[in-house]
């Protein structure tokens, strides 16, 4: 086990709090204007998958278990879970519904995603910083408004929605940011 400070806690890591194994959901630093700096921590027990909300200060330790970060690529969905290939190995992973959570939206075929790995078993995963994906949907371009800071709202060919600046339209291929879900640029391809 590592010992690291709370403030430096993200999404996908893996702490051992009590002798028991949490994968991170989310993590925020807050620091009031008064007091001591926190960070708020929602973490999920593996073994049960009981949802936790922990607060440490910023500058307490916290025991971070050991994790192997390995590139797998996503193969298909069926009544298991998910299954991921090592491409180097070809050994199979599946993992459940769960431990995806709503990143199973973004997963395309053959994307290749870090699996976090304890003891053979996949704790977390980690997609892709960004995906290319169709709009759906969205409201047709306003004449005379500039592209300036307004966005109008889009659905994305998985369902997601999202906002997207007023020149783009239904059928055009955008890059999303999988971490808030936030446009990023229209497709290159």
């Amino acid at each position: 086990m590592v010992k690291v400070i709370a403030s430096s806690v993200r999404k996908g890591n893996v702490l051992d709090v009590d002798g028991k194994l949490y994968v991170v959901l989310t993590a925020a630093n807050f620091h009031p204007g008064k007091g001591t700096p926190v960070t708020q921590v929602d973490m999920r027990r593996i073994v049960d998958g009981v949802k936790v909300s922990e607060r440490w200060r910023t500058t307490e330790q916290v025991e971070r278990a050991f994790v192997e970060d390995v590139n797998f690529q996503y193969l298909y969905e069926d009544g298991e879970g998910f299954h991921f290939m090592n491409p180097s190995s070809y050994d199979q992973v599946v993992v459940d519904v769960e431990t995806m959570g709503d990143q199973k939206a973004f997963l395309q075929e053959g994307m290749t995603c870090v699996l976090s790995m304890h003891e053979g078993i996949a704790l977390a995963l980690q997609l892709p910083r960004h995906v290319t994906l169709e709009i759906a949907e969205t409201e047709p371009v306003v004449k005379g408004q500039t592209a300036s800071s307004s966005y109008k709202p889009a659905i994305l060919s998985n369902g997601v929605r999202t906002l997207v600046p007023p020149h783009i339209n239904a059928g055009t291929r955008v890059v999303i940011a999988t971490e808030d879900v936030s446009y990023v640029e229209r497709a290159k391809d």
